[in-house]
């Protein structure tokens, strides 16, 4: 209510020179003067159904989606031999490792189709944020400095922005 009373401020406040030109301008008006009416918009319903916000919207999940797809892509096969290594150090068994990466290859795909099919984006991310929660959770029990964990904790935030956009995109 205050930005109301404060434009009935500035409005009572209206400069002598432009009542001059406002007068002069409605001296051409035929018939009743227009009846002016302020509408007030609810923005808070609107946020998500404006063309341009679902357009923005879609644009930053599919740069989120690619963003977070070619990582995985980049550190389960171009640099498979640090993965190795890793799984080796945190004494995981093979079988984990290569079903681990199975699963991440997986959702990053999802990642991709989900661009045109929301929904596979939605459980693309929900997969890929589990497993970095898990990847977390490993780093904490061998006591990887915080380093070390930025890379799964990024990718698990990115993930649930992705869910929660694509999801958004999906129920309007």
């Amino acid at each position: 209510m205050g930005e109301w009373t404060e434009h009935l401020r500035q409005r009572k406040r209206f400069p002598v020179a432009d009542r001059e030109i406002e007068s002069r301008g409605r001296a051409f008006q035929v018939g009743e003067p227009p009846r002016v009416t302020h509408l007030v918009a609810d923005f808070r319903s609107t946020l998500y159904q404006s063309r341009d916000t679902k357009r923005h919207m879609h644009d930053v999940t599919i740069l989120l989606q690619t963003l977070v797809a070619a990582s995985i892509f980049f550190v389960w096969v171009v640099r498979y031999d640090n993965i190795i290594a890793e799984f080796k150090q945190y004494q995981l068994p093979d079988w984990l490792r290569d079903f681990v990466g199975i699963l991440k290859l997986t959702f990053a795909l999802l990642l991709l189709i989900g661009i045109d099919r929301k929904f596979l984006a939605v459980v693309g991310a929900l997969g890929i944020a589990g497993l970095m929660a898990c990847a977390f959770v490993t780093h904490l029990r061998v006591k990887n400095p915080p380093a070390k964990m930025a890379p799964c904790v990024s990718l698990l935030i990115l993930s649930l922005a992705i869910a929660f956009f694509n999801y958004r995109l999906l129920n309007p």
